[in-house]
């Protein structure tokens, strides 16, 4: 019961955490609707795997530049998203929209999976936690992953529902939340990068 009270502590304090794919979801959310939205929120499930084995295995290893590097590709990834959004934000659900709604999922595990802060996450927080766990029973282990991702997804999901209501509002407001979503986006982004150029000018 303690790692599953813990697994759900660090879900939900990493799926209210502002950052790129929680941005995602609201913007996708405001755009396509709530199945929109919720494919982004369960983007976890799909580059998590690899996240977690890289960071068991090389982040600890990783030189400080490759981290860096990973953030400033990320970043970039994420502008051209919420630029893409914002200049798209005054039209309506078109065929066009309804088709880019079945890349959700994969723009979501790409954001995610390009962000550094899930391999933080996992090499400093995640992976001794679950070995912890692990050690302590097998039971254990299962019980703190499937906390951490209920309330890690389970509260995306309802980021995802409550923006996808703002569907309803009249179509001139609706255009500028979404502009604000996407706007979000960018300013992410471009957080990022300013984070990645302060670590590349920062001394060894």
């Amino acid at each position: 019961m303690t790692y599953l009270l813990i697994g759900f502590s660090l879900g939900l304090s990493a799926g209210v955490s502002p950052g790129p794919l929680l941005a995602l979801v609201m913007q996708r959310s405001l755009k396509g609707g709530f199945a929109s939205g919720a494919r982004v929120a369960f983007a976890p499930l799909v580059s998590d795997l690899p996240i977690v084995v890289l960071s068991i295995l090389l982040v600890g290893r990783l030189p400080e530049w490759a981290l860096n590097g990973l953030l400033v590709v990320g970043g970039l990834f994420v502008i051209w998203l919420g630029i893409d959004g914002f200049r798209r934000g005054g039209a309506g659900l078109d065929a066009a929209d309804a088709a880019s709604a079945r890349q959700d999922l994969a723009h979501g595990a790409l954001v995610n999976f390009l962000s550094p802060h899930p391999y933080l996450f996992w090499a400093t927080v995640g992976a001794p936690m679950f070995v912890r766990a692990w050690n302590s029973s097998p039971i254990d282990a299962v019980a703190f992953i499937v906390g951490f991702y209920t309330l890690l997804i389970g509260s995306k999901v309802v980021m995802a529902y409550l923006f996808s209501r703002a569907q309803g509002l009249p179509p001139h407001w609706h255009s500028r939340v979404l502009r604000f979503a996407s706007l979000l986006l960018v300013i992410i982004g471009v957080l990022m990068l300013y984070a990645a150029y302060l670590a590349f000018r920062s001394p060894a």
